[in-house]
């Protein structure tokens, strides 16, 4: 059980927010009452979302933001912990857009997110997230109809083929930033593409970026890959590829970790030999704007002074205990006799 608890595992902000509210004094104290808390329950690092800002404010005064962010959480006692961004693309910044202006403001948006992941989590940081394919935007015909199976991979191609040249500079970028690019495949009713971390390392390949890799998150596995047998095949590749940049433990049903779907057996198994970095807990919790974009009808894990205590219903605390609990007995009981 030692060496299970040396293991970096990291918590996602998931559970309180989408948007850390960076120019929010008041926002600031709640976010580092949570901080103090998850890492008194045993927490060595954070994943926070770092929200789209407003139109009329430019990429600069962002960073800005999150660097006087980043300072309130050093004074606060937080210089030494780690942090790791998600980031997703926008219908406005999109790097596989047909049209290169919309390109190059995509990539100005994404090193300004690598900015910001350098800013909070410094050298050897990880940005994570759906950021090739604008999230949650789903392509149409002239006639409106949306776009599906052959017709939708047909269609893809070309975007990825006009996002080769943004992500050779962006990984160039980042390299240069010291910050890990982690592209994230997610589920078919969240983003057409890329769905399945097969699909993210076909594009990698193809652009020959050999400094951007993949995040492998337990539940879009599970609900999304083809199956055990290319579940295998797609870690070795990623791992012999240096490709494998994060890994996201997260239940089906994307609530509590404990005593849930994950299968430990297989996804642990191939994982724990090949990889050495850390492992994000991520638990989207029934808050806006999961409760309506993810349609969640289960209920909120209450957020200690947020949220008034409910009888019968896990805090948010609880639910992060019994996580890191759990997953530090299965990654104890996997062992790391192979790991290089």
């Amino acid at each position: 059980m030692e060496d299970a608890f040396k293991r970096d595992i990291y918590f996602s902000f998931f559970m309180f927010t989408a948007d850390l509210r960076p120019n929010d004094a008041s926002y600031t104290q709640i976010l580092i009452r949570h901080l103090k808390a998850l890492a008194d329950i045993g927490y060595t690092g954070f994943d926070v979302h770092i929200a789209p800002g407003p139109a009329h404010v430019g990429h600069q005064a962002e960073v800005e933001s999150y660097v006087c962010l980043r300072k309130a959480f050093d004074q606060a006692g937080f210089r030494d912990v780690k942090f790791t961004t998600n980031v997703g693309t926008t219908r406005t910044f999109d790097p596989t857009s047909p049209y290169e202006e919309q390109r190059r403001q995509a990539l100005s948006y994404l090193k300004s997110r690598v900015d910001i992941t350098s800013v909070l989590g410094g050298e050897d940081t990880i940005m994570s997230g759906p950021f090739l394919y604008p999230y949650g935007i789903f392509p149409l015909t002239d006639d409106g109809e949306q776009i599906w199976s052959d017709a939708l991979q047909d269609w893809i191609k070309p975007r990825f083929a006009a996002a080769r040249s943004i992500f050779q500079e962006l990984a160039q970028y980042s390299s240069g930033k010291k910050v890990k690019l982690a592209i994230e495949p997610v589920k078919n009713w969240e983003t057409p593409a890329p769905t399945m971390v097969s699909q993210a390392l076909d594009f990698l390949e193809d652009a020959d970026i050999p400094v951007c890799g993949v995040t492998i998150d337990t539940a879009q596995v599970v609900m999304e890959s083809q199956g055990p047998a290319v579940f295998k095949k797609n870690v070795a590749r990623a791992a012999r590829q240096s490709r494998l940049n994060y890994v996201h433990i997260s239940a089906p049903d994307r609530g509590a970790v404990e005593d849930s779907w994950i299968p430990w057996e297989i996804m642990l198994g191939e994982i724990e030999p090949v990889y050495s970095g850390p492992y994000l807990v991520e638990v989207f919790n029934a808050i806006p704007p999961f409760e309506s974009s993810m349609r969640m009808t289960r209920r909120r894990f209450w957020r200690p002074g947020e949220d008034e205590p409910e009888a019968g219903v896990d805090s948010a605390y609880d639910v992060a205990r019994a996580a890191l609990r759990t997953l530090t007995e299965k990654i104890a009981s996997h062992g790391r006799r192979s790991r290089p």
